[in-house]
């Protein structure tokens, strides 16, 4: 039997009148990766931000090496030898790349009240070669690169000096393939030079092929550990959901014609270094899936067409001829957008539940001369939030206080509540569980029946072939193919046009 790394005893922890961990204790193991799974506000985060001094535990304790520990912070967990790669962005706006690295460690640096940039840019060029990083340059001011690139520069912050645990709370959902195959390859590492890793992931094969030992939580309270060698994805389930997850996943139907009725066309459109001269239409009642690589120019796409994109060239023009040029032409003629980035571009971090749900339907919550009703606001957004099945306190509690999945539920109630006709959906489905994944397919499959039609852009292959009428890959900013719902399509058929 391997050592025991950490002892989780006795947690708790509550926001407010919710109790997001309800006297956890199980322990885990050096040398393991340790997969933590549950729904959507389950506890797993709330623990390992627990864990790792982003939130204080209301009670219990973690004993790590036979020490307690009870990090005040992020830098103290690192001290103590625990680091985090978070959910959402972990870097900071206005450092380099080198600064976020190396984060409350800076006096390593400094000699004599001076800091030796030189050095500080040396050390993280010689890490970021060692990790295969190498376009990735220290002396960079970090908001110069992508969403998924800021993640591989989390990866070497949190890895570089050997910690014991590493904690990774839902990187992957941030990470093309080629990000993950390295992720993947940095948890090997850890687990085999006997240290762990602490692994969030929604996707239950993943979980499975990656971890040694899962534990599962549900509404906080802690429900079992097992062996991944001795449970399959239906018994997950089970104990994440404590009952069959029953019911149709993906779509079920094959060989219907879509109308011939195109909503939005779009002709020629080239943002200079990210895509070029994308062409193609959206039908009524369509789902158009757009798959490719992180850096495919997929996630443009949507942007260039909700009006978006800087520097934007082509057309993107409605079916009477309206051109969608800029964001409020967009929502006004009914198009609803998620971006990949959802803190900084889909929510509004600092404000209510109820006023994220509601901005894009204030006009039609308006009543005589323009006047808003605070029980027409509150009733509107928890209608929608319960639609999305949304765990929260109230639609008055901050948006900055959810889980990400709850963050999502969201956005997404926000645009089913506006009645969009057509939906630019970028990674819906990112940091949500096995159950609301479920629950948002069967709503984009109701919504296409009822003649909306959607833009789907994912990194998840299988939700693109189970839930897409057609899929356009992308390749270096390009189309690169086109293929037609298909039964026997798989993976491999969308990966040789990625590559």
């Amino acid at each position: 039997m391997s050592e025991i790394r950490l002892q989780v005893q006795h947690v708790s922890k509550s926001f407010g009148i919710t109790k997001a961990l309800k006297d956890v204790s199980f322990n885990i193991y050096k040398g393991e990766v340790h997969a933590l799974i549950g729904e959507n506000g389950s506890g797993k985060s709330t623990l390992t931000n627990s864990l790792t001094g982003i939130y204080q535990k209301d009670s219990g304790t973690f004993i790590l090496d036979g020490k307690e520990i009870h990090p005040k912070n992020q830098v103290e967990a690192n001290n103590e030898g625990v680091s985090i790669i978070v959910q959402e962005l972990g870097t900071l706006d206005g450092l380099t790349v080198a600064e976020n690295i190396f984060l409350g460690h800076e006096d390593r640096f400094v000699k004599m009240g001076i800091k030796n940039t030189n050095a500080m840019n040396r050390e993280a060029n010689d890490l970021l070669k060692k990790y295969g990083f190498d376009r990735i340059k220290a002396g960079d001011m970090v908001e110069n690169y992508n969403f998924e690139d800021r993640k591989l520069v989390e990866i070497v912050k949190a890895t570089y000096f050997g910690p014991k645990i590493v904690v990774i709370d839902e990187t992957t959902t941030a990470l093309s393939q080629e990000g993950r195959e390295e992720l993947y390859k940095q948890m090997n590492r850890i687990r085999e030079e006997g240290n762990t890793v602490i692994f969030i992931s929604h996707d239950l094969p993943e979980v499975l092929r990656m971890s040694d030992t899962i534990t599962v939580l549900r509404d906080g309270d802690y429900i079992d550990t097992v062996k991944s060698s001795e449970i399959d994805e239906d018994g997950l389930k089970k104990l994440m959901v404590g009952r069959e997850v029953t019911g149709d996943y993906y779509r079920a139907d094959y060989g219907e014609k879509v109308s011939d009725e195109v909503v939005m066309s779009v002709k020629n459109v080239t943002v200079p270094g990210l895509i070029e001269n994308i062409t193609f239409d959206l039908h009524k009642g369509e789902i158009l899936g757009f798959g490719g690589l992180s850096e495919s120019g997929m996630h443009e796409v949507g942007k260039a067409c909700f009006g978006a994109s800087f520097d934007r060239q082509g057309t993107v023009t409605l079916a009477d001829g309206t051109p969608i040029n800029d964001i409020p032409t967009a929502i006004k003629h009914s198009i609803a957008y998620t971006s990949k980035d959802r803190d900084n571009e889909s929510i509004v971090m600092n404000q209510s539940i109820r006023d994220n749900i509601v901005l894009p339907s204030l006009d039609k919550l308006a009543g005589p001369a323009g006047m808003q009703s605070d029980k027409k606001q509150k009733d509107f957004a928890n209608k929608f939030a319960a639609e999305m099945s949304t765990k929260m306190q109230s639609v008055e509690q901050f948006v900055s206080d959810l889980s990400g999945g709850n963050k999502q539920k969201v956005v997404l109630a926000r645009w089913i509540g506006a009645d969009s006709d057509i939906l630019v959906l970028d990674s819906p489905t990112r940091g949500i569980d096995i159950k609301v994944k479920q629950d948002i397919y069967q709503l984009m499959d109701r919504m296409r029946k009822s003649g909306k039609s959607i833009i789907m852009i994912s990194e998840e292959l299988m939700e693109l072939i189970g839930m897409c009428d057609r899929i356009i890959i992308m390749k270096d900013g390009k189309i690169s193919s086109e293929l037609p719902r298909d039964p026997q399509m798989d993976e491999n058929a969308l990966i040789a046009s990625m590559v």
